[in-house]
């Protein structure tokens, strides 16, 4: 059996040091970063994204930063199978990958290989589906997939026809597709911390800086190139707070207020993805601290 490749991740919540560290290995490691930020991958979304600047891109090679428009479509399967090629680009190159950022759901589908079904809503069959009864639909399911009872509430509709979706597209239950392949790589997983008080104080300068280099600027031109606020990229943190502000529905400093309760309860739900108690993950409070157990770990 061949050996398996190596892969670096950097996780953590918002405002931790995830990107400085990643540049700096890279430079160090001869890595190239492979951004696992979810909004990081639209356009002309830079400053409330916290995407890194001209200068830090410019410091190592990126991948998955400014891939697609504000009103373009975008999934998990999206993300992890340009993630897939760029790590195995990376590969082929002799470079190591640095898996970068703190959206938990793509960070864990590359790491542990999960099976994401490449199946777009489909309007029609999920009309045909609707106008059916719920037991009907519920027993229709129990014979394609009679595991899904054990995670689907029966009284989601929504999601048992997306589980008959699924089926139909595919020709696998969707219990098929919640299972996980080994993926073919070893890596390493380094989550940065910080106490509570410190990561608010952080995200809080961070959400102050932000509106000093021009976030309402920023989403005003995003609107004004028709980027709606309903759209799901135009939903993160600091984007609907100003597109609220724009359009006169609160004051600028209740924009700044609640953009930062907001990203504090992002941290908060980030901290649930990497948790402190879980031992697959290297925890540092400084970069001295990474350096010194990724040199290890390419060593051994």
């Amino acid at each position: 059996m061949p050996l398996k490749r190596r892969l670096i991740a950097i996780v953590g919540a918002t405002a931790t040091g995830k990107t400085a560290l990643g540049i700096e290995l890279a430079r160090t490691c001869e890595g190239e970063i492979v951004n696992a930020d979810s909004r990081q991958v639209y356009r002309h979304m830079d400053i409330g994204t916290a995407k890194p600047t001209p200068v830090e891109l410019a410091a190592a090679p990126h991948h998955l930063v400014d891939i697609v428009d504000p009103d373009e479509p975008f999934s998990l399967r999206s993300w992890l199978d340009l993630a897939h090629d760029a790590v195995a680009d990376a590969w082929a190159r002799g470079k190591l990958p640095l898996l970068v950022g703190g959206t938990g759901q793509y960070v864990w589908a590359l790491l542990e290989g999960w099976r994401v079904p490449r199946v777009p809503p489909q309007s029609d069959l999920r009309d045909e589906l609707s106008a059916r009864p719920p037991d009907e639909l519920l027993a229709e399911l129990h014979g394609v997939d009679p595991a899904a009872e054990e995670f689907i509430d029966p009284r989601n509709v929504r999601r048992v026809i997306r589980a008959l979706e699924v089926h139909a597209a595919t020709g696998k239950p969707l219990s098929y597709w919640r299972t996980k392949e080994t993926p073919p790589f070893d890596a390493l997983i380094i989550g940065i911390s910080h106490s509570r008080e410190s990561l608010y104080t952080r995200i809080d300068g961070r959400v102050d800086s932000m509106f000093e280099r021009g976030l309402v600027d920023e989403v005003a031109s995003l609107r004004g190139k028709g980027y709606a606020r309903n759209l799901p990229s135009m939903s993160g943190i600091g984007y609907r707070e100003v597109s609220e502000y724009l359009d006169g529905d609160c004051t600028l400093q209740s924009a700044i207020d609640r953009t930062k309760t907001g990203t504090h309860r992002l941290a908060r739900h980030q901290n649930s993805w990497f948790k402190a108690a879980d031992q697959r993950i290297h925890w540092v409070e400084a970069a001295e601290q990474a350096n010194d157990r990724v040199r290890f770990w390419l060593e051994s």
